[in-house]
C-alpha cells in the first residue's frame, strides 16, 4: 500500500539533495542482488536521517538493525568527529558485503558493525546514546525501546522506522506485526519521558525526543 502520491515522492526526492555515489551503488546493489530490497531506508528517508544527525551531532548512535548499512552510513554523515555508531544485525549472510560498504566509506573507523541478536547485545554496550535508531523484527520494537530509554540523556533522541507498516495500522484486523507496531506507537505516545511526532514519510518515521527522566 502506497501512502504516497508516487508524484509527489518523486517530486520531493527531485528536490531533495542527492546520495553520494557510495550510497547510489548501495542502492542499486541491494535492489539487484538483496531479498527484500524495500527494507533499504533509500534516497529520501536517508536524507532524512542525515539532516536530523547532523541537527544533533551526536557522539554516539545506535542502530538496530543495520541491513546494508546505507542508513548506518547516513546517520554517521552527522557524527562528531571523535564520534562512534553502533549498528547490530543478525544477519550473518549479509555481514560481508556490509563490511566492505563500510571499508568504502569514510566512516569506517567510526562504525562498531556488530552481528548477533541485539537484545543480547545492547545490555552488553557501555555506553549511552545521542541517537537511537530503530529498524529491526517489529515484534521487539518496544523490548528494543525499553532496554535503551534509560540510556538516552536528557535531549536525546530516539527514531522507528516503518511505524506506519503500509496503511496497516488503521485496519481494525491486524496481524501480528501490525499489532506490535500499533502497541509500540501507543507505548510512545502514553510514555511522558518523551516528546514525538509521527512523520508520514515513506512508510512512517516516529521521533522522539527524551525530555524527563
Amino acid at each position: 500500500m502506497d501512502i504516497t502520491n508516487p508524484a509527489i515522492q518523486k517530486y520531493s526526492e527531485d528536490h531533495t539533495s542527492p546520495e553520494s555515489e557510495l550510497l547510489k551503488k548501495i542502492n542499486r546493489d541491494t535492489h539487484a542482488n538483496i531479498m527484500m530490497p524495500r527494507m533499504l531506508s533509500g534516497h529520501m528517508q536517508g536524507r532524512i536521517l542525515s539532516m536530523i544527525s547532523c541537527m544533533i551531532r551526536p557522539s554516539v548512535i545506535l542502530e538496530i538493525g543495520t541491513y546494508t548499512g546505507y542508513s548506518a552510513l547516513c546517520m554517521a554523515e552527522g557524527l562528531k568527529p571523535e564520534g562512534k555508531l553502533i549498528t547490530l544485525d543478525i544477519n550473518e549472510e549479509l555481514e560481508s558485503r556490509v563490511r566492505n560498504y563500510f571499508k568504502n566509506s569514510p566512516f569506517d573507523a567510526q562504525i562498531d558493525y556488530r552481528i548477533g541478536n541485539a537484545l543480547d547485545i545492547i545490555p552488553t554496550l557501555n555506553t549511552d546514546f545521542d541517537l537511537v535508531f530503530i529498524d529491526a523484527d517489529k515484534e521487539n520494537y518496544a523490548r528494543y525501546y525499553d532496554l535503551v530509554i534509560n540510556r538516552v540523556p536528557l535531549g536525546g533522541y530516539i527514531l522507528a522506522d516503518n511505524v506506519l507498516w503500509s496503511g496497516k495500522v488503521l485496519d481494525e484486523k491486524s496481524d501480528k506485526d501490525t499489532r506490535a507496531i500499533k502497541e509500540f506507537n501507543k507505548k510512545v505516545q502514553d510514555d511522558t519521558r518523551v516528546e514525538n511526532v509521527l512523520l508520514p514519510v515513506r512508510d512512517g518515521i516516529l521521533v522522539m525526543r527524551k525530555v524527563r527522566s
